[in-house]
């Protein structure tokens, strides 16, 4: 995986992982459905603003409109299952349950669409993430109907999320900039989005503390964030750069010990250090060859 690859993921990791700790600090009376809805609603329109002459253009190249749905749709669903599955479950293991599937729902779905086998990396990677995400969950040792919910949510995130991340890919594979693929799913799913936020949102954007909250949601771990991820799907594939995400829930965990005091035993911090072996198996360069796709990839970015 090419460096600036990987720090470009590894960065929107860090964005990322702030999401769960920022959220439990919003007062009771806000839905994590409204904090949903704001951060990737309200976020969606600022990049869909910033991108927009990328947008533009991207409604050009012949099939985008399919991938701009379906990643629209994926836009939709994550946040609103991924908040409402930490919720439950708490932020350590929503997190990791949402993210830590995103690779295997990516790629299968890659697979379908590509008709192409995952690497051997990818899938030892994979295999070693599993385990270290079994390990943290055991060790949150959670139970009872509300876990199986929160599981349930998490899954649905995780598959929504790989969505949007192929989605974003196929674009870029057909002819469309990061930034456009970017802007358009992400202002695709914005709308149905900020539908919810005018449902649910009165408490949130009522308060100054919440709204700037929100305000850091929508423009750090969103923006500046999927940026970055939007960088990344111009050298690497979405199976591979949602592996290296699973860096995402280390930061998190990571932060719910330090400043929630959430508590993590050894069996946990192993589960930890699996997913960051993961990343690193994911990370080790093949022989350099020629691809169409790969070229495609390269071909589209920007400076």
């Amino acid at each position: 995986m090419p460096a600036s690859a990987l720090i470009a993921l590894v960065t929107a990791c860090a964005l990322w992982g702030t999401t769960g700790v920022v959220a439990s600090f919003m007062t009771d009376d806000v839905s994590p459905l409204a904090v949903g809805a704001f951060t990737m609603g309200v976020g969606g329109i600022l990049l869909l603003v910033i991108t927009w002459r990328s947008v533009r253009a991207a409604f050009a190249v012949a099939g985008a409109l399919r991938w701009v749905v379906l990643g629209g749709i994926g836009v939709f669903v994550y946040p609103l299952a991924f908040y409402s599955g930490m919720d439950l479950v708490g932020v350590a293991v929503g997190n990791s349950i949402a993210l830590g599937s995103g690779p295997l729902f990516a790629g299968a779905i890659e697979g379908l669409v590509t008709r192409k086998r995952p690497t051997a990396l990818w899938g030892v990677g994979l295999g070693v993430a599993i385990v270290g995400l079994v390990l943290v969950a055991l060790d949150r040792n959670t139970g009872g109907s509300n876990a199986v919910a929160g599981i349930a949510l998490g899954l649905v995130a995780g598959l929504a999320y790989a969505l949007y991340s192929v989605s974003g890919a196929r674009l870029i594979v057909a002819g469309v900039t990061f930034r456009g693929s970017m802007g358009a799913v992400f202002g695709a799913g914005s709308v149905p989005l900020l539908v919810v936020l005018a449902v649910t949102g009165a408490p949130l954007v009522t308060d100054t503390s919440n709204l700037v909250r929100g305000t850091y949601l929508a423009l750090g771990p969103l923006v500046i964030a999927y940026l970055l991820f939007g960088f990344a799907l111009t050298r690497v594939t979405a199976a591979s750069a949602t592996l290296v995400t699973l860096l995402e829930p280390v930061f998190s965990v990571v932060l719910a010990v330090l400043i929630l005091g959430e508590v993590l035993s050894s069996v946990g911090w192993l589960g930890i250090a699996l997913l960051i072996a993961a990343v690193a198996i994911a990370s080790l360069r093949r022989p350099a060859r020629k691809s169409g796709e790969n070229a495609s990839f390269a071909s589209n970015l920007e400076t």
